[in-house]
């Protein structure tokens, strides 16, 4: 943790030297940051794939699972703070379990992951209500929108090591996963592994999903996905051009929404403020576009 700690430093010094704001100089603001600008890229490049492959609906399904694989870890004895093993490695089953469903059964995506979903805040529901009986029920709510305050080194680690893998799978099965995505029927003449890829895909998703809800909150993790892309479509003229302005509105988005709220001492929950400044983008896009 020596870098995180010599970059705090040098945030805390250069707000010494009055160049940047005094709230800068905090270090939940710090750590908050730094998770958003690990975040916001990789939301905004996956953002794109989930618009295009119409599964925005599962990323929803997949935000809502966290609640019950959170009760879970809780209950086994996991730190409340960081339950992560069981945050992890339920929700990876649940999205792995969705998608073998699907190719087995004749029903449509919507169907069977709205069944996933009803089951899911189901058993989430009854299992926090066990949990409040260990830790205090206002946790619930900074799992739901996010919470700026309860970032620590350990989730900064996490999501370095999320986005680390996310990056090194991304990047070695960047053009299967992306013609997947746009062309199946391409891709399978190609050669390439659909249904394999599809599988790689729903775990990448599942693990960006689940490392995003400490700043961004289950309830709200899904709109940073589509947000963002729905933006980039307006004025994106190439996929190239659909993928960078996706992550510069992903990015954009989550810092100002940690950044705003502090600047103008507005109690916000962090989430709800990063989706609040991408819907406003969103609206710019679509005015810009009407005009052209």
């Amino acid at each position: 943790m020596n870098i995180l700690n010599n970059f705090r430093e040098l945030i805390v010094n250069i707000v010494n030297a009055g160049y940047l704001p005094t709230y800068m100089s905090y270090t939940f603001v710090i750590n908050s940051l730094i998770s958003t600008i690990l975040i916001g890229p990789i939301l905004g490049m996956f953002g794109t794939m989930v618009v295009t492959k119409k599964m925005a609906f599962f990323s929803e399904a997949i935000g809502h699972s966290a609640l019950a694989g959170i009760s879970i870890g809780i209950l086994l004895g996991e730190p409340y703070e960081s339950p992560y093993i069981m945050l992890f490695t339920y929700c990876i089953i649940f999205g792995i379990l969705i998608n073998y469903t699907k190719n087995r059964t004749k029903m449509s995506s919507d169907t069977l992951i709205g069944i996933f979903l009803a089951i899911s805040i189901a058993l989430g529901g009854t299992l926090i209500i066990l949990v409040t009986a260990k830790v205090n029920a206002h946790m619930l709510e900074s799992l739901l929108f996010g919470s700026i305050l309860t970032v620590n080194d350990t989730d900064i680690l996490i999501l370095a090591i999320s986005s680390l893998f996310l990056l090194i799978i991304t990047v070695t099965n960047f053009n299967k996963i992306l013609l997947s995505s746009f062309n199946e029927n391409i891709a399978l003449v190609k050669g390439i592994n659909v249904k394999l890829i599809e599988y790689v895909f729903i775990v990448l998703v599942t693990l960006i999903t689940i490392s995003s809800i400490k700043i961004i909150g289950i309830a709200l993790v899904e709109a940073l996905f589509l947000i963002p892309a729905a933006s980039a479509k307006n004025l994106a003229k190439s996929i190239k051009g659909f993928f960078f302005y996706s992550i510069f509105f992903a990015v954009i988005s989550s810092v100002l929404g940690i950044i705003l709220p502090l600047a103008l001492n507005i109690a916000v929950p962090s989430g709800s403020a990063i989706i609040l400044i991408a819907a406003l983008f969103f609206f710019i896009t679509i005015i810009i576009k009407n005009v052209k």
